[in-house]
């Protein structure tokens, strides 16, 4: 971590955000704080603009209106070396094309952290095998991407972003072709990087997922901030109908003891 990260206050903050695609408006008028130490999930119906907030934040995209703060700086302060020191962003889409090995794979996210010939030391090795290790992609390590199973590829972006180690992760769509097993596991790996003082940011369309292992949620619709707060507060039949335009009944989660939702067609 090449920046001081602040004893106190948001790390992130966004402030009357835009985004369009032409004359198309996805994203409106969206402000928030971020804070470490918490497990955020953006969640909300399809075109919602959620892949887009995360690309904001990561700096994939500009935003047409608004500010983006990180650290108490402006976004367009950083230079690309610097923020990537600061955020790493796993993509929902990803090409794989190449016949690297997974390891290889993973051991390009150390690169912002490399010298200009980029030598890979001992400590840059010891953090790329963690990486793999908490990806639970040890058996396959040595394996080319190009022969990988769908999950198998969204795990080893997964690692890729964490042998990042920065102090901001942000993952769309993680646990996308995921087994469960390995869903679970991803899940469970991003609350506890928050709870030892990472700040995380999730896109999810699982939202039972996302509760179990979220602090809280930012519910985006038609491109609008609809709901945003602790798990507790916002995971709600009456925000959840809303949001999905279907009857939504909150009830207890057997096995992890929070909330979880079902749904059936059609409006309370």
């Amino acid at each position: 971590m090449t920046e001081r990260q602040p004893a106190e206050g948001p790390w992130i903050v966004v402030r009357d955000v835009g985004f369009s695609y032409g004359a198309a408006p996805v994203l409106r008028n969206v402000s928030f704080d971020l804070y470490p130490g918490r497990h955020y999930i953006v969640a909300g119906p399809n075109g919602a603009g959620k892949s887009t907030l995360l690309d904001i934040l990561a700096r994939l995209k500009r935003p047409g209106a608004g500010s983006l703060r990180i650290l108490g700086r402006d976004v367009a302060d950083y230079s690309p070396r610097r923020l990537a020191r600061l955020a790493a962003l796993a993509p929902q889409e990803f090409h794989l094309d190449f016949s690297f090995t997974v390891r290889e794979i993973v051991a390009m996210g150390r690169r912002p952290h490399l010298d200009r010939w980029g030598r890979m030391t001992g400590e840059d090795m010891r953090v790329v095998e963690q990486a793999i290790r908490d990806a639970h992609l040890g058996d396959i390590a040595g394996r080319a991407v190009t022969a990988l199973s769908g999950g198998e590829k969204r795990r080893c972006i997964v690692a890729r972003a964490l042998a990042q180690a920065t102090p901001i992760l942000l993952l769309d769509e993680p646990c996308s072709g995921l087994d469960v097993s390995h869903a679970l596991a991803v899940m469970s790996l991003a609350r506890k990087l928050a709870e030892n003082g990472a700040l995380v940011v999730t896109v999810s369309h699982d939202l039972n997922l996302a509760a179990r292992y979220g602090h809280e949620f930012l519910f985006l619709k038609n491109g609008r901030l609809a709901a945003e707060g602790p798990v507790g507060k916002v995971f709600t039949d009456a925000v959840l109908s809303d949001l999905y335009a279907s009857e939504a009944r909150v009830a207890r989660d057997e096995f992890g003891g929070g909330p979880a939702v079902s749904f059936r067609m059609g409006k309370p």
